[in-house]
């Protein structure tokens, strides 16, 4: 294969010999969910309900149960995931990284991943979920709907900046806005904590430019590929294509990783590899860094 003529997958039985192709011995993909079976069930009938939501049907590609999930990972050749779970409401959060924790124990490949949420006893239960090798936090700023800037957050973004940990931050306005969502809030955040390793979900969509610019004036910022580019997306919120040679720019330092939302996305997993070139990833060594090396560091050991 010509370095700069990358093949493409046109459908998941093609994903593991095109990233064998990259040279690469799988991907990291840091935008995986796997959640406890009662908050799935829930968030499937959301999707079920994508009209009434978002105008618009979000036909859910995988549906199985988590054992075929895992499996459908491993075919695909991903070596390397999370399992984003987030709180939308005040008591979630300690139980669903119990869940979690156990569930990266028993999922080979899985990143120890937790999360938390504005209330009373946060700064504790972050710190012992980092105790149990917590290594993600994931956190969604339009479903959770608070403010991350709300005071009683500032000792679990102490404590993940101390250590280090990798935060998947869903904090753009798109595919809803929502009160605290967009660059101003998060940005905040950064002015306070600036040595977090923030990742920005979805690229930043529909807000690109300014995430673009948050990840090219801070250097811990890194932002993931989630849904950004493919068929369902450009139809609403397109990137700009003046925007892909920053965007490769970011990516040749490091700092562009690839997520893609499953098992909650509306088209087979391979289109969102094959749409990467959309975001000018368009030549194998890029993509290579893209869908491995960025996401194989910043997930650790």
């Amino acid at each position: 294969m010509s370095p700069t003529s990358p093949s493409l997958p046109g459908s998941d039985d093609e994903v593991a010999d095109v990233v064998r192709d990259l040279g690469v011995p799988g991907l990291a993909d840091v935008h995986v969910h796997f959640l406890p079976e009662p908050v799935l069930a829930k968030v499937r009938a959301y999707f079920d309900d994508a009209g009434r939501h978002y105008g618009r049907d979000w036909p859910l590609a995988y549906r199985g149960d988590e054992d075929e999930r895992l499996r459908q990972l491993g075919d695909l050749g991903v070596l390397r995931f999370t399992s984003l779970v987030y709180a939308h409401k005040p008591g979630m959060s300690a139980w669903l990284n119990d869940w979690s924790l156990d569930f990266a124990a028993r999922a080979p490949g899985c990143v120890p991943t937790a999360t938390f949420y504005p209330e009373d006893g946060v700064g504790e239960y972050v710190a012992s979920a980092l105790e149990r090798g917590a290594r993600v936090m994931k956190l969604h700023v339009q479903v959770g709907d608070y403010d991350p800037r709300d005071p009683r957050l500032d000792a679990a973004w102490g404590a993940c900046e101390q250590a280090g940990t990798v935060l998947v931050v869903h904090c753009a306005s798109g595919p809803l806005p929502g009160r605290f969502t967009g660059p101003g809030p998060i940005s905040d955040v950064l002015r306070r904590f600036p040595r977090l390793r923030l990742v920005v979900a979805h690229l930043g969509m529909p807000e690109y430019e300014d995430f673009v610019h948050l990840a090219e004036t801070h250097a811990n910022v890194v932002l993931d590929t989630t849904m950004a580019g493919t068929d369902f997306v450009e139809e609403t919120m397109p990137i700009p294509p003046a925007l892909r040679p920053r965007l490769r720019s970011l990516a040749r330092d490091g700092k562009v990783v690839l997520g893609s939302d499953f098992p909650n996305i509306p088209y087979p997993y391979a289109h969102q590899l094959a749409v990467l070139p959309r975001l000018g990833f368009d030549d194998a060594d890029l993509l290579a860094q893209v869908v491995w090396h960025t996401g194989n560091a910043l997930l650790g050991p």
